[in-house]
C-alpha cells in the first residue's frame, strides 16, 4: 500500500489540483493507498510517524507539495528504508529537479510505481535534516523575503515560480550588506573579508533551478559548497543569470569546495535556510548524513 501526504496549499493551491489527478490515476490502476491533507508541518510529521509505526507495509510515501513540505517530513522518513516519492507542486521544486522526477503527473506516478529506489544523503545541522541545500546569507534572505511576499503568490498563480526569486534578489539588495566570513571545511580554514553567501548543497540546484553546485551528487557522501565573496552589487547581479547554467564556478569571486564537515562563522548573524525553510543562523556546523534516505527515481534510459 502507498501512503500520501498532500499539501493542498502548496504552489498557491496547486497541490489540490495535482492530488486530484494523482488519485484519479491510482484509482484507474486499482492501486491501494491512504492519504492525509496537511494542516501544518508538525501535524503532517506526527501523522507520518504514526502511520510508519503501524503494521502496514508501506511501499513508498508520496509527498504532494514543494520542497518545504518534503523538508518537514524528513525526521519521520530518515533511516526508515521506506522510499520517498516526490510529486512536485511547489514554487521551487528543487527536490524533484535534483532527482530527475518528471513534472508531468502521469510520469511521476509511474516513477513511484515502477521506478528505482535510490539512496540519498541528507544535510545535517543543529539537529535538523535538509535534503536539497542549505543557504546561508544573501541567498537565504532572498528565499525568506520571497516566502513572506505577495509577489510569490502572484508568480505561482501565473505559473512563473522562478520569477518570484528574481524579484526577491532585487528586493534583498536594498538592505543586505556583505560581511567577513570564516568557513572551515574538513579541518581546513578559509577566511573571506566580504562574503555575500554560502550555499551547502546535496543536489545541483536551489532557489527554483539555480545551478549553484553543478558537480553535486546526492548519494556520494559529500557536500558541495559555493561561496560568493569580495564582489560588488553589480557583479553579484551579473552572477545570477550564470547560475541558470552553472557557468559561475570560474569567476574570481566564486569559491567552490567539497567536504563532509563544514562550519560557518561571521561577525554578523546570518540566516540559514534548509530546503527553503528557516532552520538556524550562524554560527553553525554542517555534516553530511550519508545514505539516510531512499528516493524513488525514474529508471535509467
Amino acid at each position: 500500500m502507498y501512503l500520501f501526504i498532500v499539501n493542498q496549499r502548496s504552489g498557491n493551491g496547486g497541490g489540490k489540483r495535482v492530488w486530484r489527478e494523482i488519485s484519479q490515476i491510482l484509482d484507474n490502476k486499482g492501486v491501494t493507498y491512504e492519504y492525509q491533507f496537511t494542516e501544518s508541518a508538525e501535524g503532517a510529521q506526527a501523522y507520518l510517524k504514526e502511520q510508519l509505526a503501524s503494521p502496514v507495509e508501506w511501499k513508498a510515501v508520496g509527498v504532494v507539495g514543494g520542497d518545504g513540505t518534503i523538508h518537514s517530513l524528513l525526521p519521520a522518513l530518515r533511516a526508515t528504508g521506506i522510499p520517498l516519492a516526490v510529486f512536485p507542486a511547489g514554487s521551487g521544486n528543487d527536490t524533484a529537479r535534483g532527482f530527475g522526477i518528471p513534472k508531468k503527473i502521469p510520469a511521476a506516478v509511474d516513477t513511484m510505481l515502477q521506478g528505482l529506489p535510490r539512496i540519498a544523503d541528507l544535510i545535517s545541522t543543529t539537529g535538523r535534516s535538509t535534503l536539497t541545500a542549505l543557504a546561508v546569507g544573501f541567498d537565504a534572505e532572498v528565499a525568506d523575503n520571497v516566502n513572506k511576499s505577495r509577489y510569490k503568490k502572484i508568480c505561482n498563480s501565473l505559473g512563473f515560480g522562478r520569477l518570484a526569486y528574481v524579484i526577491g534578489v532585487f528586493h534583498t539588495l536594498l538592505t543586505f550588506r556583505p560581511a567577513d566570513l570564516t568557513v572551515e571545511c574538513d579541518g581546513v580554514i578559509h577566511n573571506y573579508s566580504s562574503a555575500w553567501l554560502t550555499a551547502v548543497n546535496n543536489v545541483i540546484s536551489y532557489g527554483g533551478g539555480l545551478t549553484i553546485c553543478p558537480e553535486a551528487k546526492p548519494d556520494d557522501g559529500m557536500l558541495d559548497i559555493c561561496i560568493v565573496h569580495d564582489c560588488s552589487k553589480l557583479q553579484l547581479l551579473m552572477l545570477f543569470p550564470t547560475l541558470l547554467f552553472g557557468k559561475h564556478t570560474r569567476l574570481p569571486f566564486v569559491t567552490m569546495m567539497r567536504g563532509r564537515h563544514i562550519s560557518v562563522h561571521s561577525s554578523l548573524s546570518r540566516l540559514a535556510l534548509g530546503d527553503g525553510e528557516q532552520i538556524a543562523s550562524t554560527p553553525l556546523s554542517v555534516s553530511a548524513d550519508p545514505g539516510a534516505l531512499m528516493v524513488m527515481c525514474p529508471l535509467p534510459k
